[in-house]
């Protein structure tokens, strides 16, 4: 039974390389000999906003997400079947019986079924989270990916990030509001005994998964 149970997954730790910031690899700079402090590649327009836009910046997002969701059904079927045949005649054309009663063949059946399902669900998650672009895409969008993590007294709870936004998005206190994140991937959890209270055991899990017949 513990095979068809689902399988576990391996526990989510703090350090994931798959989440670690990205270091930008600045080309090695060129020393001219004219005293100037310049740098092309840090350079930004004197009308710009300090905003995020190159590989192992940092950037702030404001989490914003609330979503509701409701859903019912109701089917019932109902089929009824009935088969007489006449009675069964034996040698001379005459019915014949059993025990004084005349033999006769009947089939019937009934079946019905009726079923009904609803469904509320409602979540809301709101914060702030600072990631770093990890990638800068040909058409000026940036790949952000990070992670947080809290430390507890009976577990460690995070919050992880990944996603794409746009140049425009970004606030002058860069900032982007959760909402306008593409093919966005927000994970909040934890990890401990409080995370571990609330999971179902292995047997549990087999009795409520569709591998149990009843």
């Amino acid at each position: 039974m513990a095979g068809c149970a689902s399988t576990n997954q391996p526990p989510v730790q703090a350090n994931d390389p798959s989440f670690a910031p990205v270091v930008p690899d600045y080309p090695r700079e060129k020393i001219v000999e004219d005293g100037s402090l310049f740098r092309s590649y840090m350079a930004n327009s004197l009308y710009s906003d300090m905003t995020a836009r190159r590989v192992g910046d940092i950037i702030t997002i404001t989490l914003s997400e609330n979503t509701n969701a409701s859903k019912s059904a109701g089917t019932s079927t109902s089929k009824d079947t009935t088969v007489d045949l006449d009675t069964i005649t034996g040698l001379g054309g005459q019915p014949l019986n059993i025990g004084g009663q005349s033999v006769q063949l009947g089939v019937s059946s009934s079946n019905e079924f009726e079923g009904d399902a609803a469904t509320n669900q409602s979540n809301s998650l709101s914060g702030n989270i600072s990631v770093t672009v990890v990638e800068v895409l040909p058409n000026d969008n940036l790949v952000i990916r990070g992670e947080k993590w809290l430390t507890l007294n009976h577990g460690d709870e995070y919050i992880r990030l990944t996603g794409i936004i746009r140049l425009s998005d970004i606030s002058p206190e860069n900032e982007v509001l959760s909402t306008k994140i593409a093919n966005a991937r927000i994970q909040y959890s934890g990890t401990g005994s409080f995370a571990s209270a609330q999971e179902k055991g292995w047997l549990t899990k087999f009795f409520t998964s569709s591998w149990w017949p009843l």
